[in-house]
């Protein structure tokens, strides 16, 4: 900043003039201008990705595909559900969505019963651009997993559960990666069965009303290897709510053995709608001249 000093006692009406003038030349920004900055700033970030874990894990086995989303310049956030009811876990996420949305827009992504977490969470909410669904279940209103499940051949992962006292299910050690994770390596795959997060047993039976994806883009993985859902019962879901459907060849935890092809498909979600919302505000902009 450039400092001017006047001499003492000699300051002329002429010489305070041009010093007051220097000064407001090289004020700081004022606080209105600065919110407008802000503002534009806002409008032109990328939008804030919302990561929604499935059953048998939680927000930290996002780690892979948070890693190359922050690289590339995404605010990310994983939510922590409980995994005791749907409703429940539909009520912590909407929390997360809705407060991030006050900053910006929002792509959710959910994970396998995440897929019906998302599903309702998301609806309703205009600041929610895109879904993307990561071999994740897309129920309709008034439909339960269960329902959704017994449209297709059983996959492997039913005949590998156990439940406790409380009525939680759990995958058993000897069955966990070829039902789950296939293409994890052993090591890892014993790390996450002894991590694994059980699921509350009547969460099947549970359904939602007003499904986001009536509303909302949708972007659909399906992991052609599969042993948790039915690949043809993903394919169904993904077709049925109009997705931009991809495939990669994974296990039920593509985020975790491919994150590059799941960021993909995300990044692809959060550019498009980007696209569309700078294509409408141009057009906006246009029509208002």
């Amino acid at each position: 900043m450039i400092r001017t000093r006047l001499p003492a006692r000699t300051a002329t009406p002429a010489i305070v003039a041009a010093a007051a003038l220097l000064t407001v030349a090289v004020m700081p920004v004022t606080p209105a201008f600065g919110a407008a900055a802000r503002g534009g700033a806002r409008r032109s970030a990328k939008p804030t990705v919302v990561l929604v874990h499935g059953a048998f894990a939680d927000g930290s086995s996002w780690q892979n595909v948070i890693a190359i989303l922050q690289r590339d310049g995404y605010p990310v956030v994983a939510v922590q559900n409980q995994l005791a009811s749907l409703a429940g876990d539909i009520a912590t996420t909407k929390r997360v969505i809705d407060a991030e949305s006050k900053k910006g827009p929002v792509v959710v992504v959910g994970h396998s019963y995440g897929g019906a977490v998302i599903t309702g969470a998301a609806s309703g909410n205009t600041d929610v651009k895109a879904l993307v669904y990561i071999a994740a279940y897309a129920p309709d209103a008034g439909e339960s997993l269960g329902a959704l499940n017994d449209r297709f051949a059983p996959s492997a992962l039913p005949t590998s559960l156990a439940p406790d006292a409380a009525g939680f299910l759990y995958i058993t050690r000897a069955k966990f990666r070829n039902a789950f994770c296939a293409d994890v390596r052993a090591p890892q795959a014993d790390v996450m069965w002894a991590t694994q997060k059980p699921l509350a047993a009547s969460t099947f039976g549970e359904s939602l009303q007003a499904p986001a994806w009536k509303t909302i883009p949708s972007w659909y993985l399906v992991s052609q290897n599969d042993q948790a859902i039915n690949p043809d019962l993903e394919r169904f879901m993904a077709k049925r709510i109009g997705a931009h459907t991809t495939e990669v060849a994974s296990s039920h935890v593509s985020f975790i053995s491919h994150p590059a092809a799941v960021v993909r498909l995300i990044e692809q979600a959060a550019t498009a709608n980007a696209a569309t919302a700078n294509a409408a505000t141009a057009n906006a902009a246009t029509a208002s001249n």
